[in-house]
């Protein structure tokens, strides 16, 4: 095994993008999207929860070729910060606890076979893979569980080809395919979890109707009194 000092450590550059340009469909960055969002957002009160996209973690100091970059990823136990980029040994060797790779064909490989052996390796406990057209990966949401560091399917609980839904037990929601679409649902209250955009949409569209009720009201004949109590003004 080769030592470092600790000069030629410094010396080595860990960057932030490959100098490539993401090339992405729609549909995956979309997906992208939607998951990072909406898991960001419902862990924003955890201060020791991080959620990243498509950005490169280092797993071994002294090589900056021992990288991999999730689609979205999910570490339980460290800041929740802006990062350049994931250094296993900064955070404590503490790894990723949750991964999800929006598959397609050009992906399917490393996907099916690199990135799993890696995971594994990682200690990553949870690993899905969705693949929104379904030309290769039947079901089309799948996912595995580390038990004694090998990595077990997670049951499925199919209704049709493009509808189901399994468990994250790391995450505590469920995943679920409904007609092929992805979404995050809360199994406790049975919300599905919305991105920042659809969050405001919907305070904007409640809002509106609050103010058509209220303008309702007063046509009416009720008085601003009378209608303030009813709408908790």
């Amino acid at each position: 095994m080769t030592i470092l000092t600790q000069v030629e450590q410094l010396e080595i550059e860990y960057p932030s993008s490959d100098g490539e340009p993401m090339a992405e469909s729609d549909i995956t960055r979309d997906y992208m999207t939607y998951s990072v969002e909406a898991v960001k957002l419902y862990f924003q009160e955890r201060s020791d929860v991080y959620v990243s996209a498509n950005s490169f973690i280092y797993y071994e100091q002294g090589n900056n070729q021992a990288v991999v970059a999730p689609d979205i990823y999910v570490v339980f136990g460290v800041a929740n910060r802006k990062r350049d980029n994931y250094k296993v040994w900064e955070e404590g060797g503490i790894t990723p606890d949750f991964v999800l790779e929006i598959t397609s064909e050009t992906t399917q490989t490393k996907d099916q076979q690199t990135k799993p052996k890696i995971y594994r390796d990682l200690g990553v406990r949870e690993y899905f893979q969705y693949h929104p057209s379904g030309d290769y990966l039947n079901p089309i949401l799948q996912g595995v569980r580390l038990i004694n560091n090998q990595y077990e399917p997670i049951a499925a609980n199919n209704i049709a080809f493009d509808t189901l839904w399994l468990f994250s037990e790391v995450l505590g929601l469920e995943l679920h395919i409904i007609s092929g679409e992805l979404r995050f649902r809360v199994p406790e209250t049975g919300e599905f979890l919305k991105t920042h955009k659809e969050e405001k949409l919907g305070r904007l569209a409640a809002e509106s109707r609050l103010r058509s009720l209220v303008t309702q009201l007063l046509n009416s004949g009720m008085s601003v009194e009378q209608v303030a109590p009813m709408m908790n003004l």
